[in-house]
C-alpha cells in the first residue's frame, strides 16, 4: 500500500528542503515559510521525501503532481516484462515427429521469454507405469528443444500426469 502524500498544513516537519516547479532548490525553509512562499506562487506544498533529513517539498499544483506521479507508475508498468506460461501437452505414445513440432512450438515460446509447461497427459492404467519410464518419455520431447533451457520445477505429479515447467537460461 503507498502511503499518502502529504500537502500544506498536513506537514509536520518544522524544517524543509524547499524546491520550486521547475526543480531549482529554494533552500532549506522553515514549514510556516515554506507555506507561505507555496501561497505566493499560487500552488501547494507537498512532501516528496518525507524521510530524508530535512525532508524535500516540493511547490506545485498538487493536481498535476498526482497526474505526473500517475503517468510515471503507468510508464513503469509498461516496461515491465510480463512473462505468461504456455503448456504443452503430449501423451505416452506419442510419435517423433509430433514430438518435434511440440518442440519447435516449445523453443518458439522459450524464444519469447514465456514459461513452458510440458505435461505428459497419462490415462487410464498408464498412471500406474514406472516413473523411471513416464521421466523417459517426457525426456524424449525436451531432448528436441532447440532453445537453450532449464527446468524450472522439476517432474511433480499433477491431476492430469506428469508436469515440468521450463524457462529460458540466463
Amino acid at each position: 500500500m503507498k502511503a499518502r502524500t502529504r500537502i500544506n498544513h498536513q506537514i509536520t516537519a518544522p524544517t524543509l528542503r524547499v524546491i520550486d516547479e521547475t526543480g531549482a532548490n529554494l533552500g532549506v525553509l522553515s514549514l510556516t515559510d515554506a507555506l507561505n512562499k507555496a501561497i505566493e506562487l499560487g500552488s501547494d506544498l507537498i512532501e516528496v521525501s518525507g524521510a530524508s533529513n530535512p525532508p524535500v517539498a516540493k511547490i506545485m499544483d498538487f493536481g498535476k503532481f498526482q497526474y505526473l506521479e500517475n503517468k510515471k507508475q503507468k510508464q513503469a508498468r509498461s516496461n515491465a516484462h510480463q512473462t505468461e506460461t504456455k503448456a504443452l501437452q503430449v501423451k505416452i505414445g506419442t510419435g517423433d515427429h509430433d514430438l518435434e513440432i511440440k518442440a519447435i512450438k516449445a523453443s518458439a515460446f522459450l524464444s519469447e521469454g514465456h514459461r513452458v509447461k510440458l505435461e505428459l497427459y497419462l490415462r487410464g492404467r498408464a498412471k500406474y507405469f514406472d516413473q523411471d519410464f513416464l521421466r523417459g518419455r517426457l525426456d524424449r520431447l525436451m531432448k528436441f528443444i532447440t532453445v537453450s533451457y532449464r527446468v524450472a520445477s522439476g517432474p511433480e505429479r499433477s491431476p492430469k500426469g506428469i508436469s515440468l515447467v521450463i524457462e529460458r537460461a540466463k
